[in-house]
């Protein structure tokens, strides 16, 4: 019995393990996204997302009403790279949620935006991430975008 006890014991301490390592590199692969996009790094961004990534916000159209608003990837890299250089933005990340199973996982971090230290926007960023090739990669990203209710 004590046998049988011990092998579940280290089946789950090594699953918990596994689990608590792959967290740790989705979150690793949230943070080096937000690194290259301070640093306005369009080849470290293509490092840490596919080919066929998909961006997306939701936010309020001239009306109010909810809209969804797609973003190419190559237009996305192209403004991160055209603020001037004298230019501070920020993007504050306050926590993360992360969920895995498998080769699949999800980070939720929700954040707030400044720009020359003046505050922007806040909102939710939600990362769906995929193993390929041995690390995770950003296949998707929608975030929402609002300037009231964030505090």
């Amino acid at each position: 019995m004590r046998v049988i006890i011990l092998i579940m014991s280290l089946l789950i301490s090594g699953s918990i393990n596994a689990q608590n390592s792959d967290e740790l590199d989705v979150k690793n692969t949230v943070i080096q996204f937000f690194d290259a996009f301070h640093k306005q790094d369009s080849v470290a961004l293509k490092n840490v997302v596919s080919k066929k990534v998909i961006l997306q916000t939701i936010g309020k159209d001239k009306e109010g009403a909810t809209s969804l608003q797609d973003e190419n990837f190559n237009d996305f890299l192209k403004s991160i790279v055209s603020i001037p250089k004298d230019k501070k933005f920020e993007e504050k990340l306050l926590d993360f949620k992360i969920r895995i199973d498998g080769d699949m996982a999800n980070a939720w971090t929700p954040y707030e935006f400044y720009f020359d230290d003046k505050f922007s926007h806040c909102g939710v960023n939600s990362f769906q991430m995929a193993r390929l090739e041995g690390s995770w990669k950003i296949i998707y990203l929608i975030d929402t975008r609002r300037r009231e209710g964030c505090k």
